[in-house]
């Protein structure tokens, strides 16, 4: 059998086009050989493969991709986009006529949140056809919804002669993608007049846009398969506009609950959100936390693993019963008794259910992990469970999370591998019950994405920005992470000081060695859950903030990577450059007075060392901020705090950071412009600083943050088909939008958090439909807290947003609540999702009467305990008729049920 590939793209001279052909392997891997194709013009390309005729249906997967002198420049949008199934009875040559794919500007509608969820329809195959000669035809049609389908007519009988009654059914043999085989001999001449309808659509089909279509046929023998892929069809079908609501596990409630949210909880919540009209459910991380065993373990963003699920999340209802019936009634009055709490008690919700899965374990641990489906996951997880399960083990054993305490185990070994994975050897017995955790926690969540699947239901994820300093994946993998540094973020509207997460930076040095094969793991894994997800803090991607390690806040750091400034470029901007000046802190009298004001003389006396009259510098046991926060460990008085954030305020109070690899280069340190050492420049310097600042945050580094991102997200974004959102706020300079343009990537749009420069609120009417709109975050006050925050604030927004006259009434009442959220959902933006403490705010009777209560996080307080719930349970919610039906008349109303 013959394929003849035949393609037109234009290169440049050095430039070959290679036909990349894919073979998926029994274990799932898969294998590329690629083939040179051959050109006389530089832009008509073929090659000629030839493969022995199967009596199954065979497919070929294939894509195309542009080599110069031995190295890859760019490919088609993604692998195995093409596919060819040799099904004609009779076909021994085919030729396939092929378009280069570049990705689509609804790339969205190929992600699994559509295909899967929102527009889920079965693939089909047309049945082999018998035809002596065989014309088929290939189209994508993405706009297509769950219930609409492809078909085709044109000006001939064996076309239907124009009658759409008469039309010929495609068939759906890959997501988006229609095909259809007819017989060459029913065509009449050497030209194929037609065009494609969407059936389904209303009491008539629906025809394309534009013009009728034409294919000029070339002669044909018996045995010949033509085939053609045309460019997309489009039709008037107007974008989905979807719904949805934003709620963390931990903080779902119903009558079933352990104290926390679980898996059956999250399976609940899709119901509601089913029932309500929405197609959107979007969670925090779900990934284990547990250092400590403590609620500082509460954060969610702390993940020591991001493979492992965190054991909280344990679905008991649709686990085996204890056999012992005292036990059984002691847990079920535990359950009780922590379930009625207002909030989340992380410390006794995990003791207790960990200890009730222990004695589960005992129960039913040796014939679960003896089972075929334990073994099946087990092959598919042990790459990462098993370090996971041994971490778990040592953790507790020594009684710490910080393994370079671990004695012989700072680092995982590799050859323990072999004696945890064998059931036969002890050491497995030693970490099974962590095996028998992931499996069951695994099980569940596979079982609540099926789930939402079958509700039309989106699932959307989170995808923290960091990991755990001492969590399992440092441990196992330390070359990927700099453990000299720590993650975070410069001052924003959440923290003057900048935010200190405490995560290592990533060695993307080391990562892209191997192609970023640990982060495709990790949203390979996260596949398994989600059909959607939001990549946390994505400037991480282009840069991170990067704070020295002897940091407390956030203000010392700097981005990384980016390019600095030497002493030249900074004398060049007019600014003569005093390395004692500049980076070191400028004390005076002045300052120590204004900082400390009464215990001025103290700090001069403990603190400070004088280097000439009024100048001082900072003592040696005094001059980093940690140095500070471990004097001050024990001071808790309201005096001492006072004292300690000023020392804090002093170390940072500097022009200049000198870069963190090359001592040559320099970095301005960022918000500098409110502090001591710039205010005592003269107005010279001050300017030339300014232009320096202004040129280095917002100009200097663009184009070299975009190639950084270039090298990893579109690796990530490809790596699986789960729909891909960011969150893109803060400091954000002009390169993310490029960058997240290019690769289709949608956008966090919130109205007091506006984009534009010189706008202190967003129109929402001017939101992208490629966007998810929001009125809070998990990071962000509720909307009833934000609207009594700050007064003029809101009458501002109350004036002009909202256009009503007056004074704007407090607290926030239910009525104009719900006005805010409908103004939302009217909005162009793609999902609009709510957070479940929002949604609750339009109903006076049904919600919290404390909003204060309803705050998830403050991201200015790096230990703040992670323990909102929900304070009705979900079958209580559903069954408000009034609420469940204000909610429904928005969503219909906005045109997104």
């Amino acid at each position: 059998m013959k394929l003849i590939f035949n393609i037109e793209y234009h290169t440049v001279f050095g430039e070959e086009l290679l036909l990349n052909h894919v073979v998926t392997g029994k274990d799932g891997e898969k294998k590329v050989s690629q083939y040179r194709m051959s050109t006389v013009d530089g832009q008509h390309w073929t090659y000629q493969m030839t493969k022995a005729k199967s009596a199954q249906n065979t497919v070929i997967s294939y894509f195309y991709s542009v080599d110069c002198e031995g190295a890859s420049r760019r490919q088609e949008w993604s692998t195995e986009i093409h596919r060819l199934e040799l099904n004609a009875v009779k076909g021994t040559n085919y030729t396939i006529y092929d378009r280069w794919l570049e990705m689509p500007e609804d790339t969205y509608l190929y992600s699994s949140a559509f295909t899967e969820c929102v527009n889920r329809r079965r693939t089909v195959i047309q049945q082999p056809t018998a035809f002596s000669k065989t014309v088929r035809v290939m189209v994508r049609a993405p706009q297509l919804r769950a219930h609409e389908r492809l078909a085709l007519v044109g000006r001939t009988d064996a076309l239907g002669s124009w009658n759409t009654a008469k039309a010929l059914p495609m068939y759906e043999h890959a997501h988006n993608e229609w095909t259809i085989d007819l017989h060459a001999d029913s065509l009449v001449g050497n030209r194929m007049e037609f065009k494609f309808v969407a059936e389904g659509v209303a009491e008539d089909p629906l025809w394309e846009v534009g013009y009728n279509r034409t294919i000029e046929l070339a002669d044909m023998k018996e045995g010949d398969v033509a085939v053609y892929l045309l460019n997309q069809s489009f039709f008037e079908i107007s974008n989905r506009r979807l719904a949805g609501t934003l709620v963390p596990v931990f903080s779902l409630r119903s009558k079933d609950s352990f104290g926390v949210g679980d898996f059956g909880d999250l399976k609940k919540m899709i119901d509601w959100v089913s029932t309500t009209g929405q197609r959107v459910l979007q969670v925090l991380p779900i990934n284990d936390t547990t250092i400590t065993h403590t609620w500082t373990d509460s954060y969610p963003y702390s993940c020591i693993s991001v493979f492992a699920l965190h054991p909280q999340y344990a679905d008991f209802t649709r686990l085996p019963k204890l056999k012992s019936v005292k036990l059984r009634k002691a847990f079920e009055e535990k359950r009780r008794e922590l379930n009625s709490l207002s909030q989340l008690d992380y410390e006794q919700v995990n003791e207790v259910k960990t200890a009730y899965l222990k004695e589960l374990f005992a129960q039913e641990g040796t014939q679960v992990l003896a089972s075929a489906d334990f073994k099946k996951f087990f092959t598919e997880a042990e790459q990462w469970l098993v370090p996971y399960a041994r971490y778990c083990q040592l953790r507790d054993d020594y009684g710490t999370g910080d393994f370079s305490q671990w004695l012989d185990h700072r680092v995982w070994d590799e050859h323990e591998r072999k004696q945890l994975s064998n059931p036969a050897n002890q050491a497995f017995a030693g970490v099974a019950f962590y095996y028998y955790v992931q499996y069951i926690l695994y099980t569940q969540m596979v079982g609540v994405h099926g789930y939402a699947r079958s509700k039309g239901v989106i699932l959307k994820g989170d995808i923290p920005i960091g990991v755990s300093r001492y969590g399992c994946d440092v441990w196992m993998e330390p070359r990927y992470f700099n453990l000299s540094g720590q993650a975070g973020a410069p001052p924003d509207d959440f923290s003057v000081n900048g935010q200190n997460w405490g995560f290592p930076t990533y060695n993307w040095e080391e990562m892209l060695k191997d192609g970023c094969a640990w982060w495709k793991r990790r949203f390979s894994n996260m596949q398994q859950f989600f059909d959607a997800y939001r990549i946390d803090h994505v400037l991480g991607f282009f840069r991170i903030w990067e704070i020295p390690i002897e940091s407390v806040h956030g203000l010392l750091g700097q981005f990384a990577p980016a390019i600095g400034l030497n002493r030249e470029e900074i004398e060049a901007y007019g600014l003569h450059f005093r390395e004692e000046r500049f980076l070191r802190p400028y004390i005076t009298d002045e300052v120590v007075t204004r900082l400390f004001g009464e215990r001025g003389a103290e700090v001069k006396q403990m603190y400070l060392k004088e280097l000439q009259k009024g100048v001082y510098e900072i003592r040696s046991e005094y001059d980093t901020q940690r140095k500070v926060e471990a004097i001050f460990a024990t001071r808790t008085g309201e005096s001492d705090e006072k004292l300690r954030e000023g020392l804090y305020a002093l170390i940072s109070d500097v022009l200049f950071v000198r870069d963190r690899k090359n001592p040559d280069l320099f970095h301005p340190r960022i918000s500098v412009q409110h502090d001591y050492t710039y205010k005592a420049l003269d107005e010279a310097d001050q300017m030339a600083f300014n232009r320096i600042y202004d040129d280095y945050f917002y100009r200097r580094n663009n184009q070299f943050w975009y190639r950084e991102a270039m090298k990893k997200l579109p690796r990530l974004i490809q790596a699986t088909r789960m729909m891909t959102c960011a969150e893109d706020l803060g400091m954000v300079p002009d390169c993310v939008s490029w960058v997240m343009n290019e690769l289709k990537i949608l956008s966090l749009e919130i109205q007091s958090m506006p984009k534009e420069a010189f706008v202190r609120f967003s129109y929402l009417s001017r939101n992208p439909y490629r966007s998810v709109c929001t009125i809070s975050s998990h990071d962000m006050p509720t909307l009833r807290q934000w609207w009594d925050e700050d007064a003029d604030r809101t009458q501002l927004y109350y004036n002009t947003m909202l256009y009503r006259g007056g004074s704007a009434p407090h607290p926030l009442p239910g009525w104009l609540a719900r006005e805010i959220i409908e103004c939302h959902l009217v909005c162009p933006s793609m999902l609009c999702v709510v957070s479940i403490q929002d949604w609750l705010a339009i109903d006076e009777k049904l919600r919290l009467a404390e909003a204060n209560a309803e705050r998830i996080n403050i991201p200015a307080n790096p230990h703040h305990y992670w323990h909102y719930r929900m304070h009705v349970n979900i079958e209580d919610l559903t069954a408000n008729v009034d609420f469940m039906e204000n909610l429904k008349e928005l969503i219909k109303k906005s045109g997104r049920y």
